[in-house]
């Protein structure tokens, strides 16, 4: 797969994603955040808790479930670009989660799944 059908993938994954996530009552607060330590696809609101959402989608089950790709390393850099936002913002103390929204392009219509609390940053 070349690098322009993996970005094109990812960004129909994170736009599906987005829609998604709004219907089930996600307030978007900003996409595709970077920083030095990493990267977040989605930052929104749920409820009262500030979600940092990675997205992965995949045109095919080749390379196994977009949940298998948030692997530890992953996770760090995600938790890591995730106090750099909230170092940012100075927003210490609001309660925080991490989700993973997974997209299986290759079905009809796409199927779109959120795994909420997907992993726990250390303290």
């Amino acid at each position: 797969m070349t690098k322009a059908t993996t970005s094109k993938t990812g960004r129909a994954g994170e736009r599906l994603a987005v829609a998604h996530l709004k219907k089930n009552g996600y307030k978007i607060i900003e996409t595709n955040y970077r920083c030095r330590g990493g990267e977040i696809d989605i930052i929104a609101r749920h409820r009262s808790t500030l979600v940092f959402i990675e997205v992965k989608a995949r045109s095919s089950d080749l390379f196994g479930s977009p949940f298998e790709a948030v692997n530890a390393a992953k996770q760090v850099r995600i938790i890591n670009a995730a106090k750099a936002y909230l170092a940012e913002r100075n927003a210490g103390g609001v309660a925080v989660r991490f989700d993973v929204v997974g997209v299986f392009l290759d079905r009809e219509p796409p199927l779109v799944e959120i795994i909420a609390d997907a992993f726990q940053s250390n303290p």
